[in-house]
């Protein structure tokens, strides 16, 4: 029987989630299984990736063929590394200690790795919302003193308005019995 390592979709619309099975090739792609190997999950940033390590290098190491997206995620997690070491130790071109060694120094930088960008990620996604907080602060003072400008003006306004109506209107009563003064003496 040919076997098949893939995924077995589940969720909901637009937000699909993922089981890693074991199943018949000829079987459908929801359909009956062998073995449920764990979870996978691509809507997080990165993505969760549960993986029983040791049942997917029995699998592999029995024949089981990953489909092309599950060969990525072996390949993330490291099962198709292991299983190349240890056929370079079943060929003797290296030793166990050696391959052991090797897988130890890939994973402490895998995970460096990882780790780094889930930091990159949390402190991006920080930064952005400072930054969001800093231009709300911002806009709400400018809004705070163009309403203190609306406001502050109407009152200086209405007395300043008054003022020079009525110095207008002396120097309006000044001017016209000069006129009528000069208009006389013409006469």
């Amino acid at each position: 029987m040919a076997t098949k390592i893939r995924l077995q979709r589940h969720g909901k619309k637009a937000a699909a989630f993922y089981h890693i099975v074991i199943a018949d090739s000829r079987s459908p792609r929801d359909g009956k299984f062998i073995e449920k190997n764990r979870t996978y999950n691509p809507n997080t940033n990165p993505a969760t990736i549960d993986l029983q390590f040791d049942r997917a290098m029995h699998w592999l190491t029995t024949g089981a063929e990953p489909t092309n997206t599950m060969r990525a995620i072996l390949s993330y997690k490291g099962v198709l590394y292991k299983n190349h070491l240890a056929k370079g130790v079943a060929k003797g071109a290296l030793t166990q200690d050696a391959a052991d060694k090797k897988f130890e120094a890939w994973v402490n930088e895998k995970s460096a790795k990882i780790t780094g960008k889930a930091d990159n990620l949390a402190s991006a996604k920080k930064s952005a919302a400072e930054k969001r907080l800093a231009d709300e602060k911002s806009k709400n003072e400018a809004k705070v003193a163009l309403i203190a400008a609306k406001a502050a003006p109407a009152v200086e306004a209405a007395p300043a308005v008054e003022a020079p109506a009525e110095e207008a209107a002396p120097a309006a009563e000044e001017s016209s019995p000069a006129a009528e003064g000069e208009a006389s003496a013409e006469a």
